[in-house]
């Protein structure tokens, strides 16, 4: 039976999360905190996000068991979560209302009068990152939900001031984005990714073409990406949403002809990018981005765009971009030991890994390092030719062992070790407590070392930096 949310959250304030530790969770309990209610969560292993959850006033319970959802009044679980867990089970025999992370956030979203969706398979939570930073520090106090930390706001995610703007992540990952009716849906990149969900190439473009149908007045796409396009195309063709409403669309790119574009491309210092914002074929000004890569310049111009829809200035714009650095675990400096510098990004896919380590070789280090954790394995073993291709743009690989996450290795025919055989000098090792021993008895001064994965390898960043926590 559907499940009334509006009636639900207004009758009721105790709310348990099942897997609250994940980064797709947090920005829903920190909105619903703000909102007055009452949370509690379990997860089965210790992170971060957990520790600023604590903070907050959540009652976090490690393990996932039956009693944990006794005296909650509404359960809220992630997608990772299979029918069978305990919390589900005994919820559904109590009777207490049951709701997937994705419906939450869809609901959420439908509380603003004009949400903001990025989606895309490449750089959602930089462009989100940028979208907020621009809106909050113009003063127009947008909700936001955010893939990862954003230090202005203190979080994944906040409430903001009013109900007209807010700027969302939108996630493909078992159509989870298909929840989410956007006022302007914006669509970065499609790129070969979740594939063992979506089946083909085809099947992931019809689910990116859903989600732009359900917008509701705009679709802001990137017009340099062949994939883009043929998402785009019968869209533009037909004029329509999903509701036979009229939608109106944008491009935004470095090529000819964008809606938004970027000319007298640059850096304004080794690996950071300026450029000079077109919009509607009139220049608006210089802008200088504080975050790294001429990737990120695609990501820019997507929440210069999106900002400006929201009521950004160009003052707002060149502002917030300049002062954005990233978001957490997007090329994120955690710290020094012994003169080598300790950066962690969530990258997982060879297209991702291929651009912060080309942004990393542009900047003023000596050797760059490369620490990366394959996540899941049929990623690994489907990608395996591309990722052997763009790791050795760092001068020094070290590998972990592959993080199933939701798969089980009896199930694949890749290991870490196939990795490893197919890039020269390469090293591998089953812990991260080795690869973290590895690099500091062979990383110089001056050195930068990245952690790359979207699974635990973090952990393997701090132990570098001493902190005993991650062992």
């Amino acid at each position: 039976m559907p499940v009334d949310l509006n009636k639900i959250l207004e009758q009721s304030r105790k709310i348990h999360f099942v897997g609250v530790g994940g980064s797709g969770m947090y920005p829903l309990v920190q909105i619903l905190l703000a909102a007055g209610h009452t949370i509690s969560g379990s997860d089965v292993n210790e992170g971060e996000i957990l520790d600023y959850e604590r903070r907050q006033g959540v009652r976090v319970m490690m393990g996932q068991v039956a009693e944990n959802v006794h005296g909650g009044e509404l359960v809220v679980y992630s997608a990772a979560i299979r029918a069978d867990n305990p919390e589900r089970l005994e919820a559904e025999r109590l009777g207490i209302p049951c709701v997937e992370r994705s419906v939450m956030l869809g609901y959420v979203a439908s509380l603003y009068r004009r949400p903001l969706c990025i989606a895309g398979t490449h750089g959602k939570t930089t462009a989100t990152g940028m979208a907020v930073q621009i809106l909050e520090m113009g003063g127009h106090a947008p909700g936001a939900v955010i893939g990862g930390r954003l230090p202005l706001i203190g979080g994944y995610g906040q409430a903001g001031q009013g109900n007209d703007a807010m700027v969302v992540e939108a996630c493909e990952y078992h159509n989870t984005f298909l929840e989410l009716a956007s006022e302007c849906a914006v669509l970065l990149n499609v790129d070969d990714d979740h594939l063992e969900f979506f089946g083909s190439m085809e099947n992931l473009k019809e689910a990116f073409r859903s989600f732009c149908r359900l917008a509701t007045g705009a679709v802001l796409y990137n017009g340099d990406d062949a994939n883009t396009r043929e998402v785009v195309a019968p869209l533009l063709q037909s004029g329509v949403n999903s509701a036979g409403e009229k939608l109106s669309f944008f491009s935004f790119g470095l090529e000819e002809g964008a809606d938004f574009g970027a000319i007298n491309l640059r850096e304004h210092r080794p690996g950071y990018w300026a450029f000079t914002l077109m919009a509607g074929g009139e220049a608006h000004g210089e802008i200088a981005l504080g975050a790294p890569g001429k990737h990120n310049v695609y990501n820019a111009l997507a929440a210069a765009a999106g900002a400006m829809r929201l009521g950004a200035s160009f003052e707002d714009i060149e502002r917030g971009l300049a002062a954005f650095s990233g978001t957490g675990r997007r090329f994120e400096v955690l710290g020094q030991v012994n003169g080598v510098t300790i950066a962690d990004d969530y990258a997982h896919h060879p297209a991702e890994v291929k651009a912060v380590l080309t942004a990393a070789k542009a900047m003023e280090y000596g050797r760059v390092w490369a620490v990366h954790q394959p996540y899941t394995y049929s990623r690994t073993q489907s990608l395996l030719e591309d990722f052997a291709a763009v790791l050795p743009i760092a001068d020094r690989v070290v590998l972990t062992a592959i993080m199933g996450g939701r798969e089980r290795k009896e199930d694949y025919n890749v290991t870490t070790r196939d990795l490893a055989d197919k890039i020269p000098g390469s090293v591998w090792f089953e812990t991260q407590r080795e690869a973290a021993d590895y690099v500091l008895q062979n990383a110089r001064p001056g050195d930068l070392v990245l952690t790359l994965g979207c699974g635990d390898i973090y952990k393997c960043a701090h132990m570098m930096l001493g902190d005993s926590t991650w062992g």
